[in-house]
């Protein structure tokens, strides 16, 4: 949630137009089940003082094992949005400069999107090389603020755009289902950084009512977007909602150009996690050098940069983030965590089914919304 306001915001739109407006009971099935592991890592770090962080009850749950592949899932799926954040800045940029390409003599042209990756790279650039990011920390933090005004800018465009509101939809698209649930599961990630929200807290006995207002105000949010613009331009929705909205007016602009601040501000902060892990696995040697560290994260952005380049796809990126890594991050890893901490699967009760039916539903999501994205994929690529 906290990782994805923003991306989330842009992508609710398809999910709805992809699953009908009966993959809204979904969307909230997916909001109540988030809510509640997110106070199962809460209860988890209650048992033990010592916990800090996602990893330390991963590794107080299943040791040392828990805590390396928890690692990786983390890692894994903040490389995958960096990849998403690449690949929505040129998107959105081709459609305020659709005629862009880079010429190089008669030799070389790159069109484009491609041509806008390369730009997005360079711009990232100078804060990949940064170690000290609370500037881009702070900025980044007003997502919830970037997400009301695109909010209310497709709104102003519905009005007074000459697009108004009279799309009906359709009320399930039985195919989609997974695409949507997927896409949905996405909204609520930001559960590795719970843990450290927790521990920040001064009052930490006010950690659920603001984890509850928390999950309300991004609901809200999420599902307005996603009925205003369905009801604006029915299952012609694009894979990014500002994808859709004409370039000239004032309040499209203003959507715009808010959704281009998101990756500039949140790219390298996406990274460095994954940058730091790859360092402590370094010997002694270089892990504290700074032409390691430089070079480690120019090559993230040099690999990234390159699989923006050639994957065009972010809808269905965005699906396998959440299908995969989302749907164990968010739901079956704090169930399991907590199981096994509390001992809780050792007596059979309404929470242990309950923690149960959440894994059940996030393996079945996982596994068609992971098909259904490759599948999409193939077909498209």
């Amino acid at each position: 949630m906290i990782y994805f306001s923003g991306i989330g915001l842009l992508t609710v739109p398809y999910a709805l137009s992809s699953g009908g407006w009966l993959s809204l009971v979904l969307f909230f099935l997916i909001t109540i089940m988030t809510f509640y592991t997110g106070i199962l890592l809460k209860t988890c770090m209650d048992t033990d003082p010592t916990i800090k962080s996602y990893l330390d009850i991963a590794e107080r749950a299943f040791g040392k094992k828990g805590r390396i592949i928890v690692m990786i899932i983390m890692n894994s799926e903040l490389y995958l949005v960096a990849i998403g954040l690449m690949i929505l800045e040129s998107d959105n940029l081709r459609k305020l400069f659709p005629n862009f390409m880079i010429k190089i003599g008669d030799l070389l042209v790159i069109e484009g999107r491609q041509s806008f990756v390369l730009i997005t790279a360079l711009v990232i650039l100078p804060s990949m090389m940064l170690t000290e990011l609370s500037i881009l920390s702070y900025v980044s933090a007003t997502g919830v603020f970037s997400c009301l005004i695109i909010l209310g800018s497709i709104f102003c465009v519905g009005v007074f755009g000459g697009v108004g509101f009279h799309e009906k939809g359709s009320l399930v698209k039985v195919s989609g289902l997974p695409t949507a649930v997927s896409l949905y599961i996405v909204c609520f990630a930001g559960h590795p950084v719970i843990p450290s929200i927790y521990t920040s807290m001064k009052n930490k006995h006010q950690f659920s009512q603001v984890l509850l207002f928390s999950f309300v105000l991004t609901t809200l949010t999420y599902l307005l977007t996603s009925c205003v613009s369905y009801v604006m331009y029915g299952d012609s929705v694009e894979s990014q909602i500002t994808l859709n909205l004409p370039t000239k007016l004032i309040s499209s602009q203003v959507a715009i150009y808010t959704t281009l601040l998101i990756p500039v501000t949140r790219y390298a902060l996406m990274l460095t996690p994954v940058a730091n892990a790859i360092e402590g696995g370094l010997s002694i040697d270089y892990k504290n050098s700074r032409k390691v560290q430089l070079l480690v994260r120019f090559v993230l952005l040099v690999s990234t940069t390159m699989i923006a380049y050639v994957f065009p796809y972010f809808e269905n990126l965005m699906a396998i983030v959440g299908s995969i890594f989302v749907a164990l991050g968010s739901f079956v890893l704090p169930c399991l965590c907590y199981l096994k901490i509390s001992s809780s699967y050792e007596r059979w009760n309404f929470e242990l089914v309950g923690n149960v039916v959440i894994i059940l539903f996030a393996t079945l999501a996982g596994i068609l919304g992971s098909y259904s994205s490759i599948a999409e994929l193939v077909h498209n690529y």
